[in-house]
């Protein structure tokens, strides 16, 4: 909303002077939040005058465009009392026009400097200016037109069109639509400094009668009030009186002719939005309701819409003329021609014009304030306004009939206590401030002991229960009076179980050299598809979210690995290879094709609702992934480096599990994104919980990554399930017995499964078992390989003889002879 502080200070007689600048300081106190102080034309300088077109001649251009060489009487202020020859582009005026012109040594806004120069063919000294080029608005289509009382050639144009005034520009919330108007603003500057407001609303209006021009409501819940006045003999050639359009244009808006010009200032002015007929047009009474299936209706905009039976719509005798609240229809729309118009001010139900407005993505200055609420009281005085007006600049008669229906909702009440606002907001603010300050806001107030009744007043619907009014009377006392006092915390219990696990497994993670992300839980079909996951992967099977931020990613993620990789990428990019990373987070898996019950908010849900609400969630496992590319060992003068390969990954996942007190196995397997014959499946007891290994090729080309880079991705929340408390290691001060053993067994036998059965073997005098070297060639056959493994045995009491390690050994081997046909090489 900008609001010509002029215009304010016509309403509102301070007990002081107050600059811009306090001004706005305090209705951003008050809660309209301050967008701008701009004063019109602050940044032109040089001659900027009245002048009279005298002569257009239309230049048609060889690229299709049409110039007017014009000369415009700019009286003595270029100093040779000459008329001055100006090139324009614009074709909205005519010879006998008074326009603004801006002469050459004048600086424009963007130190856009003006001089006489060369241009199709004419030398073109200066320019005739549009709102757009004088910083006053967004209207490039044609230049301004000053009325024909505006002045006279060579008159200085800044006092004619008020520029070097100060206008405020605030951001108005949704529940303050009072604010849309001078006079809520005026209000508010009135209740900030306690000046006296003088409501533009507050006058006489002639009563209802019968000779008014016959309305009738079908649907008085979507239109509560309705009221029509006519004014006959208007002249449609009047001009809009340079004060008027000088507001319009500061407020924002575009002057376009009279009629249309009183009604957006009467809505300016009041908040109260108005339409109106050419009667002349009209057939028959007006009829007010829901639109029926079908119909069809061409609005003010050439727009033909296609109409909702939610819709509120004006009809007549000939059919649809008008969507309620939102916009007039293109047949009965005031024009150069008419003469009698007919002046609707109705109050229009808020939610029926917000849907309205939405369904029909239809914006307008009326519907924006029909669907935030109006003050459903004025519309007797705002048409009332708008016929004097019409009458006093367009030379009309007003008709004697009014047509007052309906009557305005009833005002709702709200009880509180009187130390509320006290208690809520920390100040010391007693029961006579409170009544104070909610009457200055407009509230009637009624004292019951400790309990106040207020009738919130009708311009403000956002005043629903006890704490808007306690807002209200913090918002006069001020904001920055309320105390800053630091709470006493409640003694805390620490960290969850599970918040110390997850912090345990970060750390982890960081100790190993690894750096946490956190990346959007979006995905594509796209990054998908990079994947390599084929069509009937799980993993494919995603939740569509309603309005994505993306549409390229409309979906929830069943993996953390694109947005890793995406992230890996965004580095490797940069100049960063050598790169170690891991996010921790929730994926969205669907669990079926159950729809969420829209639940009542009026009451808490029942045992049933919840369950159904429940079964509608989909599962969020906490997942865990890793990705590493580049070297992982550094080179250096030391020697070369190491880079990152599959069993990083799988290192990467054990140490996490060796921080949950846990053991996992690995084993090959095959699954995208990774390398088929380099992927490991991890395994917790029965549970699959992940994968880990070599990216395939393609993936990485798909990504932009170097070639072998590692990842993998696990189920968190099934280690964190299992996870126990940490164990220290047991030290035993006992000598180490050292065994190494090679066994020769089938090239399909894994690694992880021979490992657990040698420690299953030789029992619990086993203190570690590590692989330390893989052979394959002629000596131990086709199809076989030599896996050697280092033994160590150890007991916590004694030191071990050479028969209880021949026995450990022995069992050991013996058993994967057994499970694997392993032959003990020599």
């Amino acid at each position: 909303m900008r609001a010509p502080v002029s215009w304010i200070r016509e309403l509102v007689e301070l007990p002081e002077p107050v600059s811009t600048e306090q001004m706005a300081a305090r209705l951003t106190m008050l809660g309209l939040k301050l967008e701008a102080l701009e004063q019109g034309g602050a940044d032109i300088t040089g001659p900027l005058v009245v002048g009279r077109v005298l002569t257009m001649e239309p230049e048609p251009q060889k690229n299709g465009k049409t110039i007017n060489w014009c000369t415009v009487d700019v009286g003595d202020a270029n100093g040779t009392g000459e008329p001055q020859g100006i090139v324009c582009g614009a074709h909205n005026f005519a010879p006998g026009d008074l326009v603004v012109v801006v002469l050459p040594g004048a600086v424009l806004p963007g130190d856009f400097a003006i001089s006489a120069r060369k241009t199709y063919g004419h030398v073109s000294a200066g320019m005739i200016c549009s709102a757009a080029e004088l910083g006053l608005g967004d209207d490039h289509d044609g230049i301004i037109v000053l009325p024909a009382d505006a002045g006279e050639p060579g008159d200085d144009a800044f006092d004619v069109l008020h520029l070097r005034e100060d206008v405020i520009e605030m951001e108005i919330n949704p529940d303050r639509a009072y604010a849309l108007s001078l006079r809520g603003v005026a209000r508010e500057v009135a209740l900030g400094f306690g000046g006296s407001f003088t409501d533009p609303t507050d006058r006489d209006v002639p009563a209802a009668d019968d000779a008014g021009y016959p309305v009738r409501v079908e649907d008085p819940e979507g239109c509560p009030v309705f009221v029509a006045r006519t004014v006959s003999g208007f002249d449609p050639a009047a001009p809009t009186p340079s004060w008027m359009a000088s507001r319009i244009r500061l407020a924002g808006m575009r002057p376009i002719s009279l009629a249309v010009d009183v009604t957006n200032y009467v809505m300016l002015e009041t908040g109260r939005p108005i339409h109106g007929y050419d009667l002349d047009r009209l057939q028959g009474p007006l009829v007010v309701r829901r639109a029926r299936a079908g119909e069809r209706l061409t609005t003010l905009d050439g727009t033909k819409r296609t109409l909702s039976t939610e819709d509120l719509v004006v009809t007549d005798d000939s059919g649809l003329i008008g969507l309620g609240g939102v916009m007039g229809g293109e047949t009965t729309e005031m024009s150069a021609t008419t003469t009698r118009v007919l002046v609707e001010a109705a109050h229009w139900d808020a939610t029926t014009m917000f849907r309205t407005g939405r369904r029909h993505k239809l914006t307008s200055e009326a519907g924006k304030r029909n669907e935030r609420g109006v003050d459903p009281t004025i519309c007797e005085a705002a048409a009332d306004r708008v016929v004097e007006l019409l009458t006093t600049y367009g030379g009309g008669t007003a008709e004697p009939g009014v047509t007052v229906v309906g009557t305005p909702p009833a005002r709702p009440t709200v009880t509180l206590p009187a130390d509320l606002p006290a208690r809520i907001t920390g100040m010391p603010i007693d029961a006579a401030t409170t009544v104070a300050h909610l009457r200055a806001v407009g509230c009637e107030v009624t004292e019951d002991g400790p309990t106040l009744s207020a009738v919130v007043p009708p311009w403000r619907p956002d005043l629903a229960d006890p704490f808007d009014l306690v807002e209200e009377v913090a918002r006069i006392v001020g904001y920055d009076r309320v105390p800053s006092v630091l709470p006493t915390p409640p003694s805390g219990r620490g960290l969850t179980p599970s918040q110390s696990l997850r912090r345990r497994v970060g750390r982890t993670l960081a100790g190993e050299g690894y750096v946490e992300v956190v990346s959007f839980p979006f995905v594509g079909t796209a990054e998908l598809d990079r994947l390599g996951l084929d069509a009937d992967d799980p993993r494919r099977a995603s939740m569509r979210i309603a309005n994505p931020i993306s549409s390229e990613q409309p979906f929830m993620t069943t993996t953390l690995l694109p947005g890793l990789l995406e992230a890996a990428a965004r580095n490797v990019g940069r100049g960063q290879s050598d790169l170690a990373l891991f996010e921790a987070a929730t994926v969205t898996l669907p669990r079926g094709a159950v729809a969420a019950p829209i639940l009542s908010v009026d009451r808490r849900p029942t045992e049933g609702e919840w369950d159904d609400l429940q079964k509608a969630l989909p599962e969020q496992p906490l997942h865990l992934a890793v990705v590493a590319t580049g070297e992982r060992e550094r080179g250096g003068w030391w020697g070369a480096g190491r880079p990152a390969q599959w069993s990083d990954a799988v290192a990467a996942v054990r140490s996490v599990a060796r921080a949950l007190g846990l053991d996992v196995d690995v084993r090959a397997a095959a699954r995208a994104p990774w390398h088929p014959g380099r992927c490991a499946e991890i395994v917790l007891g029965e549970h699959v919980v992940g994968h880990a290994g070599e990216l395939h090729p393609n993936v990485c080309k798909a990504f932009g990554l170097p070639d072998r880079a590692v990842a993998a991705e696990i189920d968190l929340d099934v280690l964190l399930q299992h996870a126990t408390a940490p164990r220290g290691p047991v030290f035993s001060s006992f000598p180490v017995a050292k065994v190494d053993i090679a066994l020769v067994v089938p090239d399909e036998v894994s690694v992880a499964a021979l490992t657990a059965t040698l420690r299953e073997g030789a029992g619990e005098l086993l203190e570690s078992v590590r692989l330390f070297d893989v052979y394959t060639g002629e000596q131990v056959g086709e199809g076989r390989r030599s896996l050697a493994f280092a033994l160590r045995l150890r007991a916590p009491d004694r030191t071990l003889t050479d028969e209880e390690v021949k026995a450990a050994r022995d069992a050991a081997v013996a058993l994967a002879a057994e499970r694997h046909g392993a032959t003990q090489r020599a």
